[in-house]
């Protein structure tokens, strides 16, 4: 009788199992590019901005009438400075809607660690050359990332040097004293009050946190994230919780995980609670990961710094789960991964190896609790093609970066999208979005605002209209457009 119990007992685990790993999907695009694949990034306008490897060169995807992306079409956007061409480089979307890039470790191919920069108006189609920072000549991979003042930040790889970019002005400002390591391998991620947390890579296995222009501590990650020999980490998510979940990298052995726990008050450390290690002696040196609408984190993981084949997880707050992996991963490792959150809650997969074209977007088990969600308290009633609007609510900007990498690529999207669906036709449109009153995350009841154009080119008629903010929308509110 009891080998019948256990057996009955493995049986049922194995269905709830398969029925987990068949829940979730990978879903190539319909249409692939013709380019080889790198960081993409999410115009305020629903549209996906994917850099050309190695190249001067970006790629639009659009998505189709239905909102779909895996039906989308690509189209060629402007290319940066002839002289620039970056890989493993800073970038953020700003909160006028404009991209910045910055530095690279390679310049089309070549070791740089080179300091050139450029900016990106998508309503021009046009870049602009950047100076760097007075006394930079090296930016690399450095780390960036926009603060909730909307202010643009970046780490010098080399030393504790960290700057603040005038957007109108293109100029830079130091700040950011009293940092304790260099900024060398570590990634930033926005906390709910404002700050801005890292994990040491060389003062291990110390945290530190920015707060009006200092770094103060955050705190003993409790086991050590980054690798003592190549100082290689993993990325950092923000939860729904409020917590942050840290992973490492680790040449022989499983990597560490440690969640972070912030104070009730910005100066105050912090605590933080070692995790379960990576499963199956895999770690996350230079990984991507990506906060799915279910709260869990996706995980691209391998076994060893720089080595393949990759294997993905959803950690869900306590352990791992094994999920599928993408077509054509098994000979990648993880730091060629790249990943996106969509307005559509998927995850969109990109392979940085310069050899692979294969774009897949994944699709999560399970739905978003509704009280993370954006609300709408004040919009248009009427709008009219072409013209710009006010809408104002709570939770635009999510309660998220979304994904994360680290100091080799940033495509935060805690900024809030527009999107109008037509009653009649179910077509769906994106009205760029500028000038958000906020880029902090997790803003609560707190209200906030944006801006947005509506497509001179949308259809007509009785709409619905909705914020979305990390693949998370709002409830609809009815408009009409004229």
């Amino acid at each position: 009788m009891k080998a019948l119990r256990t057996l009955a007992v493995l049986l049922v685990a194995m269905l709830v199992l398969a029925g987990l790993a068949s829940a979730q999907k990978w879903t190539p695009l319909t249409h692939q590019p013709t380019f080889q694949s790198d960081t993409a990034l999410l115009l305020t306008d629903g549209t996906v901005m994917m850099h050309e490897y190695s190249t001067s060169n970006w790629w639009r995807l659009t998505p189709n009438k239905k909102g779909n992306y895996v039906n989308g079409t690509w189209s060629k956007l402007a290319s940066m400075p002839s002289n620039y061409g970056p890989l493993y480089y800073a970038s953020a979307v700003l909160p006028d809607g404009r991209v910045i890039v910055e530095g690279g470790e390679y310049n089309f191919g070549s070791g740089a660690e080179t300091n050139l920069g450029a900016i990106y108006d998508p309503v021009a189609d046009k870049w602009t050359k950047v100076n760097p920072p007075s006394g930079w000549n090296n930016i690399g991979d450095a780390p960036g990332i926009v603060l909730a003042d909307g202010t643009f930040m970046m780490g010098s790889i080399f030393d504790t040097r960290s700057v603040l970019f005038d957007a109108q002005n293109l100029t830079w400002t130091t700040t950011g004293t009293g940092k304790r390591d260099a900024y060398s391998e570590e990634g930033l991620a926005q906390l709910p009050d404002g700050t801005v947390l890292t994990v040491d890579t060389s003062n291990t296995p110390n945290a530190e946190k920015y707060f009006k222009g200092q770094w103060i501590n955050a705190g003993n990650t409790g086991v050590v994230l980054a690798d003592p020999g190549s100082l290689e980490i993993g990325p950092m998510i923000l939860r729904p919780d409020g917590t942050v979940f840290a992973t490492g990298g680790r040449a022989t052995g499983s990597g560490h995980t440690s969640v972070y726990h912030p104070p009730a008050k910005p100066k105050k450390p912090g605590n933080w609670t070692p995790g379960p290690d990576i499963p199956a002696g895999n770690d996350m040196a230079d990984a991507p990961a990506a906060l799915l609408p279910n709260g869990n984190v996706l995980c691209d993981v391998s076994p060893g710094i720089f080595q393949s084949p990759v294997n993905f997880y959803e950690y869900d707050g306590t352990q791992f789960t094994k999920v599928p992996n993408p077509g054509n991963t098994s000979f990648t490792t993880s730091y060629m991964g790249r990943m996106l959150v969509l307005p559509t809650g998927q995850i969109l997969f990109s392979i940085a190896d310069g050899v692979t074209i294969d774009v897949e977007v994944y699709k999560a088990k399970g739905k978003a609790d509704p009280s993370w969600a954006p609300t709408i308290t004040t919009a248009p009633s009427s709008v009219t093609r072409g013209s710009t609007y006010s809408i104002s609510g709570t939770q635009f900007n999510g309660l998220s970066a979304g994904a994360a990498y680290g100091d080799d690529a940033q495509m935060d999207t805690n900024y809030p999208l527009v999107r109008i669906t037509n009653t009649a036709t179910g077509h769906v449109f994106f009205a760029r979005t500028h000038d958000h009153s906020t880029m902090a995350v997790a803003t609560g009841n707190k209200i906030v605002s944006t801006n947005f154009d509506v497509p001179a080119n949308m259809e007509t008629g009785d709409s619905k209209l909705s914020v979305v903010a990390n693949g998370n929308a709002s409830k609809p509110v009815s408009v009409t457009v004229q």
